[in-house]
């Protein structure tokens, strides 16, 4: 097991920051889950990574991403070193340049993740304790060097592969994978269908989807059959922890969940695919 594994355990939670609280964060602990990913960009303040850890014991707290057109990177990094202060080495920052088609000051990411990462620096924020979403070739060289690794979003574990090869050992690969728990397979499909959607209208998702091997078909909105069951994993628990395993056989360190519907309550599938994974 990688030192990794061994920091976030193997499988972890990703989910809005707005939809969770101390009561979730307290449940997935007991559940066996090594970390809480907050997605949706949180803000600079990185108050809701406080509230979590505050109300947790020994549960990890990492962002899912913050965005760096959105959150300052200095007061980023005052965030960071208030809350380390308060719990050491519990918190992983994760940072990303989000969407062009949702950022219209969204250019040439690489260079103003090169940017952000200097104040950080400057602000004494460790190299290990962030980890930065990258999907690019650029970006993952950029993540080896400068931070701990990569966050993914919505790749498959033959792209776990690629990039724990591009990587290197010792560096983070950490994917998010997204699953829908109902054994009802037109059902299933359609709630994955339907999260998939908007995010085939942005530009890094399809270019990343095509990498993986997917068509020009396949990524045409609103996806294909074959995209959607492959991006998110469908069916009852076992199959979701055949997916989250799959990430971690092809090279990753450790597994967000998403549960969609992001609507409904997660925790039904989180004790579920728990369970399977027997991680308490």
């Amino acid at each position: 097991m990688s030192t990794w594994s061994d920091t976030l355990g193997t499988v972890g939670v990703w989910r809005g920051f707005t939809q969770v609280d101390a009561a979730f964060a307290s449940e997935i602990e007991s559940l066996g889950y090594g970390a809480l990913w907050l997605g949706y960009s949180p803000g600079a303040d990185l108050e809701a990574v406080e509230r979590m850890l505050d109300a947790t014991e020994r549960l990890h707290l990492a962002t899912g991403v913050v965005n760096i057109w959105k959150a300052d990177a200095a007061e980023v990094a005052a965030s960071f070193h208030r809350i380390d202060a308060k719990h050491p080495g519990r918190f992983l920052l994760g940072i990303g340049s989000g969407h062009r088609e949702a950022t219209p000051e969204r250019v040439r990411p690489l260079d103003a993740t090169n940017r952000y990462l200097d104040v950080l620096d400057e602000h004494g924020v460790p190299t290990h304790r962030r980890v930065i979403s990258a999907l690019g070739p650029r970006m993952l060289r950029l993540a080896a060097e400068r931070s701990a690794g990569t966050h993914p979003y919505l790749t498959i574990p033959a792209q776990s592969t690629q990039e724990r090869e591009a990587l290197g050992d010792g560096v983070l690969v950490a994917p998010e994978q997204t699953v829908v728990l109902d054994s009802d397979e037109e059902r299933a499909r359609e709630s994955a269908r339907t999260f998939l959607t908007r995010y085939l209208g942005m530009s890094n998702y399809t270019t990343t989807m095509r990498r993986g091997g997917f068509s020009e078909q396949d990524v045409e909105p609103p996806g294909s059959d074959r995209l959607t069951d492959a991006i998110v994993a469908q069916g009852d628990a076992a199959a979701l922890a055949a997916r989250i395993r799959e990430h971690l056989d092809a090279g990753a360190d450790h597994v967000s969940v998403q549960v969609v519907p992001a609507r409904d309550d997660a925790l039904p599938a989180l004790r579920a695919i728990a369970a399977e994974l027997r991680l308490a």
